[in-house]
């Protein structure tokens, strides 16, 4: 089947392409009745030597986004990874010639099209008079041996753009030039990985790779590379791609070694996305270094892409200072990235995290709580929440992603680990705000939001005070809290039902005398009530959420000072809350 492409024609995408970054770009004229870009100060250039370079569309950036100061004069571009026309190309010369440079550069990427095409615009333009040079770019370092037709130009033409830019703008005459960044071109490789193909505009993919297999050495125009490789972690990729590229019985390899300094650049070929790219970075930085590599400077990014190809090519390039200078040079071409002009090896890369603040004595924790059965009350949770964490799971699929189970394990696991580091706090204020930090830290998605919030407002009246109107207050704060950042109210059918309904039985706490077992049995009641099949509102199903109530509920029954001294009614309440919060009483909820 053909790909999907946003184009108006497919034999007219590559001048719409060029017209549109043309039109959003000030510094570009297109040279009219050709598909090619320059410069639009073309005529401040006189005096010195024009870059001209390009190839087939479909590499965006390249070649078009690396023309301003510093960089190129111009481009031409050919039909999607065709190259362009001699005319074209011709016509292009003789416009830099034209405005009074003093010679041409044309940069070319080793294809043979490319080659032919740009060589003969060369002969002929010669022919005329003007001074021109070629240099061809083979940073290809996938092959073992070499073909007859040499190193294929990838990614490192870029770099080669950037140095000759910075020479030309310095005023640097066109032979040296032409001599600096043919040695500069030895001095690099490039080589590419692809999790699948692309697919020039009305075609098919050009090749196909099964599900669990990755092309090394691949091409910029979906050409296949030299081999298959099982689809592997992001850092064994990373290590096989620098093991082939720096061998030294590979003949096209890139001469770095323990000790070498280099500029490296993470090219996206165009349809990774940005999480993968800054791991597979992270990846080729921490590998470079592991075998004694500096890396001077790190380009990440899209540079030269294959349309919409999934993968990314590696070019490493050896440099010293005086390269470094020309790689640092200013440049206001719209593709080339703002890179910090410092070293990335032996940065510092991290800073200590904030401490955090000095725990104000509580009032409350002498008479707070017991800490074994604290820890027994956490782990009896925490135990309950693992075993139900698939029931969780499908329960959320109902209406949700099918991840509440999953979610809420992840806390349980928290809260053991940090069970096992010491004793929790005596007071109820700092235990909830410790259990809120926790929750917010490991848990994750909205519910760990959501539980952080609770029991981060709930924490608060239960500072002063521990007794059972401070409670009410703390289950009010809680709830205030959650509607305040959730959005939710009571009747949307969330988790905040069945606690609003146990909260507002709970305000009874407030009244002088009473009765602390016959409320929190009510609260309980209404609670499991509140519970009924939820609609399908995008929101998690109430029903997920009742365990972790109904075990808040049994939290505060071990909780509160007063039951530590009425031992029947606390073993009638926990007898009670633990038949209630059963896997069996909430499946039938």
């Amino acid at each position: 089947m053909t790909s999907k492409k946003l184009v108006n024609t497919v034999a007219g995408c590559a001048d719409d392409a060029l017209a549109g970054l043309v039109a959003c770009n000030p510094n570009l004229h297109l040279l009219r009745g050709h598909r090619v870009a320059l410069r639009s100060d073309l005529d401040s250039l006189k005096g010195r030597v024009a870059l001209l370079s390009g190839g087939g569309s479909g590499h965006e950036p390249a070649h078009a986004g690396f023309v301003g100061k510093g960089m190129l004069t111009g481009v031409i571009a050919g039909a999607v990874f065709t190259s362009p026309a001699v005319g074209s190309i011709l016509a292009a010369i003789r416009a830099v010639a034209q405005a009074g440079t003093v010679g041409t550069l044309l940069i070319v990427k080793n294809y043979t099209g490319d080659r032919l095409n740009f060589g003969l615009a060369r002969e002929q333009a010669r022919a005329e008079g003007i001074p021109v040079e070629m240099v061809v770019i083979g940073d290809d370092s996938a092959f073992t041996v070499l073909k007859k037709a040499g190193r294929r130009g990838l990614c490192g033409t870029v770099l080669i753009h950037k140095v000759a830019g910075a020479l030309a703008e310095a005023g640097v005459g066109l032979e040296e030039i032409t001599n600096r960044v043919s040695v500069v071109a030895k001095a690099m490789g490039t080589l590419g990985v692809s999790l699948s193909s692309c697919s020039v505009p009305g075609s098919r993919p050009t090749f196909e790779l099964s599900p669990d297999e990755v092309e090394l050495g691949l091409g910029i125009h979906g050409e296949a590379g030299v081999r298959r490789i099982k689809m592997a972690s992001a850092d064994e990729i990373v290590t096989l791609m620098l093991d082939h590229m720096t061998n030294s019985s590979n003949v096209s390899h890139v001469p770095v070694q323990s000790g070498s300094s280099v500029v490296l650049m993470v090219n996206n070929l165009g349809g990774l996305s940005f999480l993968e790219l800054g791991i597979m970075a992270d990846a080729a930085v921490r590998s470079l270094e592991g075998r004694g590599v500096k890396i001077a400077r790190a380009l990440v990014g899209t540079f030269m892409s294959a349309l919409e190809m999934p993968g990314i090519s590696l070019t490493l390039l050896l440099v010293d200072e005086p390269l470094l200078k020309l790689i640092d040079a200013e440049t206001t071409a719209s593709a080339w990235p703002n890179v910090a002009k410092v070293s990335v090896t032996g940065r510092k890369r991290s800073r200590a995290a904030p401490a955090e603040p000095l725990e104000v004595p509580d009032s409350t924790a002498t008479g707070g709580l017991a800490s074994g059965q604290t820890v027994l009350v956490l782990e009896r949770v925490c135990a309950t929440l693992l075993g139900l964490e698939e029931h969780l799971n499908a329960l959320d699929r109902a209406a949700g992603d099918g991840d509440c189970g999953t979610t809420h394990s992840r806390a349980a696991r928290a809260i053991q680990g940090w069970l096992k580091e010491g004793p929790p706090p005596a007071s109820p204020a700092q235990l909830l705000s410790k259990l809120s930090l926790l929750l917010l830290e490991k848990m994750g998605g909205s519910s760990g939001a959501l539980y952080g919030l609770f029991l981060t407002a709930a924490a608060q009246p239960l500072k002063a005070k521990t007794d059972l109107p401070a409670w009410s207050a703390a289950m009010d704060a809680g709830l205030e809290a959650m509607q305040k950042y959730g959005k939710a109210a009571p009747g949307d059918r969330t988790m905040l039902d069945s606690l609003w309904a146990a909260g507002q039985e709970l305000q009874a706490w407030k009244s002088p005398g009473a009765n602390l077992f016959h409320v929190l049995t009510k609260a309980v009641q209404v609670s499991e009530a509140g519970t009924q099949p939820p609609r399908k509102t995008g929101l998690e199903p109430l029903g997920s959420h009742l365990y972790v109530t109904l075990n808040k509920l049994i939290s505060f029954v071990y909780l509160f000072p007063p039951l530590n001294r009425e031992r029947s009614t606390y073993l009638r309440g926990t007898v009670r809350l633990r038949e209630m919060c059963s896997p069996s009483t909430v499946s039938r909820t």
